[in-house]
């Protein structure tokens, strides 16, 4: 039991990390990060480039998306604007995916003790700089904990059993991953946590999955966001599920061929699938790209029937 709320703890400090960094770099930027939506988004390459910024700047896809959704429901935006951000969020996301595979721990204490210092002074600058190293420390120290607390969790019975259910069977690892990572709101910490387990016995093809199914668990944010906001604002977060929906079933196929040769892509397990994260949302959304115009139409035709004006 002590294990289960000790892993719990991780997950709070992970989410709490992210969130602080979020708030210190938007503090550092807010101004310029709405205009730059915005303003760049003429195209759907432009659009998803600016996204792609943005997403990796804040180190959260969610919160893009609820700004998005924000400027559409002010009517700033138009849904056809979104179309470029949606799919530079599902790029931008990765940034913060490889962040977590560094090895950082000589420097966590260093970092979150100036972190904690700076965040006492009254400067906004320093402040959120203190914000932006805290978070960081955090976010270490959680996958970390992930990491030390994956073996001693997995000798418990229930939860041996469970991942050796999910490691022969894919889709059940994808429904894990889509209804965990919509419960705690954040695709990164499912992605950590999945790669401390990889560890302790969860097998590679199973993480793959799991990550599959966090891109999609963390749309979750973005339909909330939308409730209220007005058609064009649902629009956006339906475009946003959609979106990783087909980037899901493109890759469901090809998992074994992921699997066989992740070797490949780096000699560490959990860096593999830190970098097959990265390839499912980059090849995901330059698919779509070229097709952006008839993407949106498509979703105008399944989820509103007419035309947005």
């Amino acid at each position: 039991m002590l294990y289960i709320i000790l892993f719990v703890l991780c997950i709070l400090l992970f989410i709490f990390g992210m969130t602080i960094i979020r708030f210190g770099l938007f503090n550092l930027s807010a101004n310029k990060l709405k205009t730059w939506l915005t303003r760049l988004t003429s195209s759907p390459l432009k659009g998803m480039l600016t996204g792609t910024f943005v997403t990796a700047l804040l180190q959260s896809s969610s919160a893009v998306m609820v700004i998005t959704i924000g400027l559409i429901s002010a009517r700033i935006m138009t849904f056809p604007q979104s179309i470029g951000i949606i799919l530079g969020t599902n790029i931008g996301t990765t940034f913060k995916t490889e962040l977590i595979t560094f090895n950082l721990d000589a420097i966590l204490a260093p970092l979150a003790v100036s972190g904690a210092i700076l965040i006492l002074f009254k400067n906004k600058k320093a402040r959120s700089i203190g914000m932006l190293l805290f978070g960081i420390a955090s976010v270490f120290t959680a996958m970390k904990g992930f990491e030390l607390l994956a073996h001693p969790l997995t000798e418990m019975e229930f939860i041996n059993k469970f991942i050796l259910s999910i490691n022969d069977n894919i889709l059940l690892s994808l429904v894990t991953g889509t209804i965990l990572t919509a419960i705690i709101q954040s695709s990164t910490a499912m992605t950590g946590i999945a790669m401390g387990f990889l560890t302790a016995g969860l097998h590679l093809d199973a993480g793959i999955a799991i990550v599959l199914g966090a891109n999609i668990g963390t749309c979750i944010t973005a339909i909330i966001a939308s409730i209220g906001g007005g058609k064009e604002s649902r629009l956006a977060a339906f475009a946003h599920v959609w979106l990783n929906v087909f980037g899901v079933l493109l890759f469901i196929p090809i998992i074994p061929i992921l699997t066989d040769n992740a070797s490949i892509l780096a000699s560490r397990v959990d860096v593999q699938l830190a970098h097959i994260s990265v390839i499912f949302n980059v090849v995901t959304s330059l698919l779509i790209l070229p097709f952006a115009t008839r993407f949106g139409e498509m979703i105008l035709f399944l989820h509103d029937k007419k035309p947005t004006k």
